[in-house]
């Protein structure tokens, strides 16, 4: 994700300086570029005044901000934290809020669009935070997405964001099980979602992710194991919120399946290989 939205950050004509936990990925992205890499997170912030995020969850974000060597304490006042990831709502507002005693800005902007996104800079993108940070921040969601929508204060984003990863796997069990289906009636299946997708069971998951299910492709534009995760933020929200999510739950335990048998590092629509053995049996 972090490679794709840097590239196009840097063709739309932005300063960019890049630092990655894996210093090597960093270092070969910033040779092809001809970008600067920095040496830590603090060195980072101190020749940045806009600092953006894209890592794997609430830990990760902290570690790079506050940890030792972290990006906050090479922030100057003044300056701003965008945050791409996808983390918990509550933890948003408590770093955003921490960042806020040193006069620094916060914009949650959590992106959806896979990596196929990223490197197309066409991601969706869901932020929260005040509307003079977002609109500091909008030049640079810009390059890097193509629907930006301000949800209100810190943490809205977040919360959007969970709201999607719902109708994302929601939408994914019902592709996998539209497949099995169609494929134990004997139905030429890349002709049947041709002929349904543009219809009213249409989805981007239908078009994007069913004919890799079809071509057997299972490389991950968002891996098996941070669906899992993103889906254990929105199950601890719902039951902080008092909101049964029925579905959800049940897709949750798929995943945790897929998991257990070793496939986290699959593409989120292996979720059908969860259910593929249960029609076996049925069959």
């Amino acid at each position: 994700m972090g490679s794709g939205m840097v590239r196009n950050l840097a063709a739309k004509g932005h300063t960019v300086k890049v630092w990655n936990r894996t210093a090597s990925k960093a270092q070969e992205l910033a040779a092809s570029l001809k970008i600067q890499h920095a040496s830590t997170p603090k060195a980072l912030g101190e020749s940045s005044t806009i600092l953006m995020l894209c890592v794997t969850n609430t830990a990760d974000v902290r570690q790079v901000l506050f940890g030792e060597n972290g990006a906050e304490a090479g922030l100057k006042p003044g300056s701003l934290v965008i945050d791409c990831s996808t983390i918990s709502p509550k933890a948003t507002e408590e770093i955003a809020a921490e960042l806020r005693q040193r006069d620094i800005g916060f914009v949650d902007a959590p992106v959806s669009g896979g990596s196929e996104g990223a490197a197309q800079g066409t991601l969706s993108i869901m932020a929260g935070g005040s509307e003079d940070d977002f609109q500091r921040a909008l030049p640079l969601l810009e390059a890097i997405g193509t629907r930006i929508t301000h949800m209100g204060p810190v943490g809205k984003g977040q919360v959007t964001k969970l709201l999607n990863q719902i109708l994302v796997v929601v939408n994914m069990l019902a592709v996998s099980e539209a497949l099995i289906f169609g494929r134990a009636a004997g139905l030429d299946l890349a002709k049947a979602v041709t002929a349904v997708e543009s219809g009213a069971g249409g989805s981007w998951m239908l078009s994007k992710r069913a004919p890799q299910v079809l071509d057997d492709y299972w490389q991950p534009g968002f891996m098996v194991d941070l669906q899992q995760k993103d889906l254990t933020l929105v199950l601890e929200y719902a039951r902080e919120l008092g909101v049964p999510l029925l579905a959800t739950s049940i897709i949750s335990q798929l995943y945790g399946r897929l998991q257990h048998d070793g496939k986290g590092h699959l593409g989120n629509h292996a979720l059908i290989q969860a259910l593929e053995p249960l029609a076996a049996v049925l069959s």
